[in-house]
């Protein structure tokens, strides 16, 4: 969406009231393609950003996923002394020579920059975190669920005993560097359609859109093929793939993701999963963590009009999604709003 200027100016605008900006994830887009091109991309809405906040505000930025790679020369050098302290919920990332992270920081300038991982406390009762630990409870058949599955089978370690942030690494980084490594050698045209071929078939299976006899033959199939991964114990895993079924296997991963790390906030704020909420109509029930406390979704900043669907402005997976959070006393809950919503809320 940066790439749009109204969209730009509404973030910057929005930059430039806060103290600090915390980036939860795909900062960079490192999977379709080189890391020069995901460069070139990012930084001039980050210039814009560090000039926005200038030398007294500060840049988080948490990795997810698809940027997980600026987290490397930090693990490769974790233990070059020694066995390396374990990962808390907030690790303070030291940075080390990387090309891609160092001109990330040097655009954001005049902005003081860190970098925090798996997620940053934001305040003693508000915890962030990208949110991709999701893919290894969810109860969806993504490609990255299947796979998480896999690697747990792998490791010899079921899904209900990962209890720390080395446990989901063990599970997920090996994952994410063969991703990324195939991105430095695939040519960008072939890194987009593998993207377009994921959402053509999330339509083809969901039934959005019309449906040729080879989408239809998918369809037909899946339940299928979704018993025999089952059996073969990557699951669990269920064949439905509608709207609400996405949002609820989601929220239940987030959940398990919260309980099993132990994550004493009463707000757990998260992205990754594209989904905004809570919104106005939403179950509260789906969004409640184990013992009442909230969930709370980002959103992205990515338009997909394949899941914003036949009324963009009113899709829960409509781009500008941000949360503020007040440090003022008495501490107000985080507050989700659309900066791209001309009434700017979230509803």
């Amino acid at each position: 969406m940066l790439r749009d200027p109204a969209a730009l100016e509404a973030l910057v605008a929005a930059t430039s009231e806060a103290d600090r900006l915390v980036l939860l994830g795909d900062l960079v887009e490192l999977r379709h393609g080189p890391e020069r091109l995901a460069l070139e991309a990012a930084q001039g809405p980050l210039r814009r950003l560090g000039a926005a906040l200038g030398p007294d505000g500060e840049v988080v930025i948490v990795p997810g996923n698809h940027d997980h790679n600026l987290l490397s020369g930090w693990f490769e050098h974790r233990g070059l002394n020694g066995k390396p302290a374990a990962l808390s919920l907030e690790t303070e990332v030291i940075a080390t020579p990387q090309a891609l992270l160092s001109a990330l920081v040097s655009a954001l300038a005049p902005a003081q920059v860190r970098m925090a991982y798996p997620g940053v406390w934001l305040r003693e009762d508000v915890y962030a975190i990208h949110g991709h630990y999701v893919d290894v409870h969810t109860t969806m058949p993504t490609v990255e669920r299947i796979a998480a599955g896999v690697m747990t089978r792998i490791a010899g370690r079921p899904a209900t005993e990962l209890k720390a942030p080395e446990d989901y690494e063990a599970v997920l980084a090996p994952m994410y560097a063969w991703i990324h490594a195939l991105a430095q050698r695939m040519s960008v045209d072939r890194g987009g359609r593998l993207h377009g071929g994921s959402v053509r078939g999330w339509r083809a299976l969901s039934g959005k859109g019309r449906r040729g006899l080879r989408g239809r033959a998918l369809a037909g199939a899946f339940p299928v093929l979704v018993a025999a991964l089952n059996r073969a114990g990557i699951g669990p895993l269920r064949a439905e793939v509608s709207g609400p079924a996405l949002r609820q296997a989601s929220l239940r991963g987030m959940v398990a993701v919260h309980d099993q790390l132990g994550i004493p906030a009463p707000y757990v704020i998260f992205g990754h999963t594209h989904r905004a909420g809570p919104l106005p109509g939403d179950d509260p029930a789906d969004w409640r963590l184990s013992g009442g406390g909230q969930l709370i979704n980002t959103g992205s900043w990515v338009q997909e009009a394949s899941f914003t669907g036949p009324d963009p402005g009113r899709s829960p997976y409509r781009p500008g999604f941000a949360v503020w959070l007040d440090d003022a006393e008495p501490l107000a809950p985080p507050r989700l709003v659309n900066l791209l919503d001309a009434e700017g809320s979230a509803g």
